[in-house]
Order: structure tokens, then C-alpha cells, then sequence
């Protein structure tokens, strides 16, 4: 065994730690196509030294300390859904696989809210609350194969947000396992002023502050009633129009999702722009949201076209591409999320996409917005590529990205909504932060002095 792993399999005991070739490779990458494009072209360098499976915070905190004796990288590791590389381990790093936490602790149903360990995946989170009448509200597309932590890690917003909130809202407590080992806990209240928030530290901190080991949830009653239905529109600055005036008049119906033309005609066979509302709650507040809804749609010259586009959506809305699909056939595709207040929402969707279809290779670009606040909305864009050389295919990838960040910043809006940074995204970080990313990097040095928590992720290196 490496070192680090002799250290750790004394101390945790053997079965606690693992080197052998299978789990070392099942823990190189997470979902990102780059490095699922540099192992299939035998170019993916250097992998983790060992694997360690915590059953508690105190073995967290063990594991962590003994990697900081030792000046050995630490990378937390969930499911593995990280789509921008946050969870791609620098060579010889200890990662800490967190799947063997995945117990609910508590639910208060007095008081609603949920304490769950942080390696328990989403989908069997949701169905332990369900059983018993209540639900998270938190439903990202890849909740069967992502844990809490990993929501609370990389910022995460579920497929209702409009109602329920972001994770910043739902996250009600939180317990970490700083980089010298010690335990902060975070202990869940309605509200508190008691200085800043130190539980606002953690989220979006990609592993590079400390390990999530357990996370408070808010949690809501199962609702009554749910509505569906959709509208077709001439353009997507219409559709996204009507869903500023339904956000901006006070109502949140679960899903607002407008598509642009290009992705209405390849997921529901319009030829138009398409608008997709769902309700869900009370039913007298579903009545009267829709209502609000409809009203908001056909009087800025949309047309209700009625639940099939919108019940299409919710049967296959946790499918996740695969990467190997275009792979094979030398061609990558990949989502760029980005957010924008409402007033240059149209600029955001016409220039980035303008940048994406403008890169060398990329022979598709479209967009949709997923999440609505009453200041702004999300774009959310995919892009097909097949370049003219597939040896340089990563070459093209990352000029790709990096047209689509300077569009992004250029019209003034944030280059992640909710996919995290990682280490695709963290070379734009420092101009989009300006002034504060030297106040990033000084909490990062206070809270890891030996840069051993996750490098290279959320803070570029090198």
C-alpha cells in the first residue's frame, strides 16, 4: 500500500481503505466529458493514491488529519455527477468517498426539517421522506445519482426551485470537518443574527474548505395537487417575458421552463418556442397560480397548447446524457448554465449562444431557461461539437467554454447558476468575483493553510 493508505488502514482498520485498480479508476473523474475524453485518449494524468469510506464524522476527521500529517490532498468525493470536474482528484490524493454516511438521522415533522448524513443520495432521500408525507422540494436532474453533500458543495438548484428555493434555502444546518481536523457544527434555526453566517462559508465551497459530513434540511408536506400545462410562443424573448410579469405579480409556481425553438422542436416536436408551467400545493393556491399563469401567457401572445409538452418533460426529466454516445462517434457535447437579471436576459441568451455557435467545431447551440426569480432567470445552454480533428477535440472544447464565459461576463452575468465551478470554470472565477476574490483566496488560506483540501477546484492553481 501507498503510505497514506498504511497510515489510514491502521488507523480506520483495513476494510476502511483501498487501493486496488477498480476503485482507484471508479474515483479518477467525475461526469465531466473532458476527462471522460482524456481517459478515453489514455490521457487522463495521475488518479488518486487511495480511496478511504468513512462511516462517521469522527473517521472523517481521522482521515483528514492523517492526510494532513502526511501533505496529502484531500478530495471529497459523493456520486461522482459533477459535470465541471470538481471532483477529478489530483494525482496522489486521498479521496474521501462519503457513500457509506447515507443514513436520514432525524425528521422533525413538528417542526419540518430533516438532519441526514451527507453521502445519502438524493433519490433515496426523497423516497424515505416520502414514505412518510413530506418532501426536500430539491429535485436536480441528476437526484438519483448525487448526494446532499454534494448539493450543498457545489450550490446546487433543483428542477422546482421557483417554489421551494435553491439549496442556500433549503440548507437549514450544516457539520463540516475542517482541514486540521476540527468539527464545526452549524445548528439549524429559523433565523439568527449572530454575525455572518458561517453556513453560508460552506456553500459552493467545492471540498476546498472542509468535508460536508451532515446537512439540515427544511422540508415541506407532500402537496394536495399539482397542475400542469404549456404554451407555444413566436420567440423565446416572449416566452421569457411572460415569465418575468408571472415572478414579478408575487407567484412561484414550481416549474417556469421557457425553450428556444431549436430545443422545443427536439424535445416536444414544436415548431415554436415553448413555455412549460406546473403548479403544485394547496389546491385553491394551484387554481389561482394557474390562473395567474394563463392570464400572464395569452396576453403576451402565447398559446396554450395544454399538458403534453409539460407531462413529456416530467416522465423523462432525471435522464442524463451519455457522454461515450458522442464519444464513440468523435463528436462532444456539454451545458453551460449561466444567470443574468431580467433587464439583459435577452442580450445573455443571443450573444452566448452567438459565441457557442460561432466555435470551431460546434455544429449545434441552443438554450432554455430552468429557474425564475422575480430579479432574473437562468439560461441554460447545450452545444453539440465535431471537430474537424478529434486529436485536438479538447482544444475545441475549452475555446468553446471560454467563448461562452467572456459572452457571459461581457453582458454582466454570472457564469454558474447551479453546476459549481470545479476546475473547468475556476481560470473566469477571479474576473467575475473582482474585488472579492482576494477576500476567497485569504479565507482559503486561513481555513487550509497547506492547500491539501481539494486543489485546483472553485481556486485555480498554478
Amino acid at each position: 500500500m501507498t503510505e497514506i493508505g498504511e497510515a489510514l488502514a491502521r488507523a480506520l482498520g483495513p476494510d476502511r481503505v483501498a487501493e486496488d485498480a477498480a476503485t482507484l479508476a471508479a474515483h479518477r473523474t467525475d461526469y465531466w466529458i473532458l476527462s471522460h475524453l482524456r481517459v478515453r485518449q489514455g490521457r487522463l494524468a495521475g488518479g488518486p493514491a487511495c480511496v478511504v469510506a468513512p462511516r462517521s464524522t469522527a473517521e472523517v476527521a481521522l482521515a483528514v488529519t492523517t492526510a494532513q500529517r502526511h501533505g496529502v490532498a484531500v478530495v471529497p468525493y459523493g456520486a461522482g455527477s459533477g459535470v465541471v470536474g470538481g471532483a477529478t482528484p489530483p494525482a496522489g490524493a486521498l479521496v474521501v468517498d462519503l457513500r457509506a454516511m447515507h443514513e436520514l438521522l432525524e425528521l422533525n415533522e413538528h417542526s419540518l426539517y430533516a438532519r441526514v448524513q451527507a453521502g445519502m443520495l438524493g433519490g433515496a432521500l426523497e423516497a424515505a421522506l416520502g414514505a412518510r408525507g413530506y418532501t426536500s422540494g430539491h429535485y436536480p436532474q441528476s437526484i438519483e445519482r448525487s448526494t446532499v453533500g454534494g448539493w450543498v458543495a457545489t450550490r446546487a438548484a433543483g428542477q422546482f426551485s421557483t417554489r421551494y428555493g435553491n439549496i442556500e434555502d433549503l440548507c437549514f444546518g450544516l457539520e463540516v470537518v475542517l482541514a486540521s481536523g476540527e468539527v464545526v457544527r452549524m445548528e439549524p434555526m429559523p433565523r439568527a443574527a449572530v454575525g455572518p453566517s458561517l453556513r453560508e462559508l460552506f456553500l459552493g465551497s467545492e471540498g476546498t474548505l472542509g468535508v460536508i459530513t451532515e446537512v439540515t434540511f427544511r422540508v415541506h408536506p407532500l402537496p394536495e395537487t399539482r397542475e400542469l400545462t404549456s404554451f407555444g410562443f413566436p420567440a423565446l424573448k416572449e416566452a421569457l417575458e411572460a415569465s418575468r410579469r408571472v415572478l414579478r405579480a408575487g407567484w412561484r409556481p414550481a416549474v417556469l421552463r421557457a425553450y428556444d425553438a431549436t430545443e422545443a422542436q427536439r424535445h416536444f416536436s414544436e415548431d415554436r418556442c415553448v413555455l412549460l408551467a406546473i403548479s403544485e400545493g394547496p389546491s385553491t393556491l394551484v387554481a389561482a397560480e394557474m390562473d395567474a399563469v394563463r392570464r400572464e401567457c395569452l396576453a403576451g401572445g402565447g398559446v396554450e397548447i395544454g399538458e403534453r409538452p409539460a407531462a413529456h418533460w416530467m416522465k423523462g426529466r432525471n435522464e442524463v446524457p451519455s457522454w461515450d454516445f458522442f464519444i464513440e462517434r468523435e463528436m462532444l457535447a456539454d451545458t453551460i448554465e449561466v444567470a443574468v437579471t431580467w433587464d439583459r436576459i435577452d442580450a445573455l441568451y443571443e450573444q452566448v449562444r452567438a459565441a457557442l455557435a460561432e466555435s470551431p467545431g460546434v455544429i449545434l447551440a441552443s438554450g432554455h431557461s430552468s429557474h425564475g426569480y422575480q430579479q432574473g432567470t437562468n439560461i441554460y445552454f447545450t452545444f453539440v461539437m465535431k471537430p474537424a480533428d478529434f486529436a485536438r477535440a479538447e482544444e475545441d472544447y475549452l475555446t468553446a467554454w471560454g467563448n461562452a464565459m467572456r459572452a457571459t461576463l461581457k453582458v454582466g452575468g454570472t457564469i454558474s447558476h447551479h453546476h459549481g465551478i470545479g476546475r473547468l470554470r475556476a481560470p473566469w472565477l477571479a474576473e467575475e468575483l473582482g474585488s472579492g476574490y482576494p477576500l476567497l483566496r485569504d479565507l482559503k488560506r486561513a481555513l487550509d493553510p497547506k492547500g491539501i483540501m481539494n486543489p485546483g477546484a472553485l481556486i485555480a492553481t498554478g
